[in-house]
């Protein structure tokens, strides 16, 4: 449900969680070789169940995806854009570490900058409290959207469809369970499709943090991925985070927990099918020494759940059976805790 709904015409742009947009020097005569302002449309979103919080964003400037967002786990997202104040980024991480709410954080920013009516930001705290802001000299159209657990911004952009266009989309991805990846760059691509940014399209970005949930577990990058300067970056941004999530985190891309359809006899996505069957007493898988392979064991468990839930009973997991699967799971977990 969308709680808030800001817009204005002005001088710069749009963007994520902290959000700010600008121009490129081509599209300013006068002033080739300074800094682009950040014409930009951005969401920045958390999910306090599954311990994520993340920004993504497309821009008509180079390397957009390097200066937008920022994103700690258990803190909170920000994302600046329009005429970006980059200090936004550890400045505001580090007051919302230090506890300030959302709204907080953004009126520190209103009070102290000089320069906020040429910015647009957006802030998510610990809580997935939202608050943005968009500069009264940013440039039209420019505005920003507040719904439940997401924020979605832009500046030069098409017309508010845009906006109305990535809450539409980051909501039924969210309702229909997606990955949370998944789920930002499904707005992303309803936001270009509605018209995004009239300047068109350079540089796109995706950050989604988790606790331990990078590379070996040694930090919170889930995915920290970027297109720096491509004719279409937003699809270009879903191919690599596809090709990312195969390799590092197999078992929330394929189903049971993801959304992809895999053939593969073996894998974690296997390993995760016979944790979630065991979490309902269809199976017994024990991580240490258990099989992740499709084997018989794993199938008779499989269709013994099919057959307590009255699906058909197949040695196949398909979309629905996921959802089944993954929901019950889900509501057993929170029967259990006390």
């Amino acid at each position: 449900m969308i709680r808030r709904v800001c817009g204005r015409s002005g001088l710069l742009g749009v963007g994520l969680l902290l959000c700010a947009t600008s121009l490129t020097g081509q599209d300013m005569p006068g002033i080739q070789g300074a800094t682009p302002p950040l014409s930009t449309f951005s969401i920045v979103a958390c999910d306090l169940e599954e311990g994520f919080w993340g920004v993504a964003i497309q821009s008509r400037v180079v390397s957009a995806g390097s200066i937008v967002p920022a994103a700690r786990a258990g803190v909170g997202a920000i994302a600046t854009q329009a005429l970006a104040n980059v200090a936004y980024k550890e400045e505001g991480l580090r007051l919302l570490e230090e506890g300030a709410s959302a709204e907080e954080v953004r009126d520190h920013f209103l009070r102290t900058d000089d320069g906020a009516t040429r910015r647009q930001f957006a802030v998510a705290d610990r809580e997935c409290r939202m608050a943005a802001h968009t500069g009264e000299s940013t440039t039209d159209w420019t505005g920003h959207r507040i719904g439940e657990g997401y924020s979605v911004q832009g500046n030069i952009l098409a017309g508010p469809e845009v906006l109305e266009a990535m809450s539409a989309a980051y909501e039924e991805a969210r309702d229909g369970g997606w990955p949370f990846g998944e789920r930002l760059l499904h707005a992303l691509k309803a936001g270009q499709a509605a018209g995004g940014d009239t300047r068109g399209m350079q540089g796109a970005g995706l950050l989604v943090v988790r606790d331990g949930g990078g590379y070996q577990g040694g930090d919170d990058r889930y995915a920290d991925l970027r297109v720096e300067d491509h004719v279409e970056p937003i699809l270009e941004l879903e191919r690599v985070y596809d090709v990312w999530m195969r390799v590092f985190h197999p078992a929330d891309h394929f189903v049971p927990r993801g959304r992809v359809a895999v053939s593969a006899p073996a894998g974690p996505h296997i390993c995760e099918l016979r944790r979630l069957l065991t979490t309902l007493g269809h199976d017994d898988f024990h991580q240490e020494g258990g099989s992740c392979a499709f084997d018989e064991e794993a199938i008779s468990a499989l269709k013994a759940f099919q057959r307590a839930e009255g699906l058909p009973e197949r040695p196949i997991l398909d979309a629905e059976a996921a959802r089944v699967l993954r929901d019950a799971a889900r509501d057993g977990i929170r029967d259990d805790t006390p």
